[in-house]
């Protein structure tokens, strides 16, 4: 592959490690507790590591499919790291599978099965497909969600 980070999924939905932040695009703004709308770009920024989810034109290593990996400092990359949310309704609810799209390639960001050995034994690839299958579904199992205070001067959180 391209020799950046790989990005792997586990089964357990509460892996320290499986958390993304939703952030705008680098030449948007995406404001805490505004909701995601279904169609709108968006980056989605690691947690522990500030790496972007990222794509581009190299092979998996498992499933010959496009290599997803993580790329950036600090949340700033390139724009391979934009996804659309592709969702039914308006918006991405809270308990609603949704797609992600890459908008420089139009992969679907997705998870077939096959395993890494040593040294990440048991973890499963994460890759792009071309076409939307059951392969590609995504939903969010924990998490803060915050919602939208109705008065701009009131503050939600503590």
């Amino acid at each position: 592959g391209s020799g950046q980070q790989s990005v792997t999924g586990v089964e357990a939905s509460d892996d320290a490690n499986s958390y993304w932040r939703i952030r705008g695009k680098s030449d948007s703004s995406c404001q805490r507790g505004t909701p995601v709308k279904c169609g709108q770009a968006i980056r989605l920024t690691h947690v522990n590591t500030g790496k972007n989810l990222h794509t581009h034109h190299f092979p998996s290593p498992l499933s010959n499919n496009q290599e997803v990996s993580a790329f950036g400092d600090d949340g700033e990359g390139d724009d391979l790291d934009v996804w659309t949310v592709q969702c039914s309704g308006t918006y991405w609810e809270r308990e609603d599978a949704v797609r992600f799209r890459h908008m420089g390639t139009e992969v679907f960001l997705s998870i077939t099965g096959e395993q890494y050995g040593h040294p990440i034994r048991g973890q499963r690839e994460v890759h792009g497909m071309p076409a939307a299958n059951h392969h590609n579904y995504w939903k969010a199992m924990e998490g803060v969600f915050i919602k939208p205070s109705l008065d701009p001067a009131k503050h939600d959180e503590l």
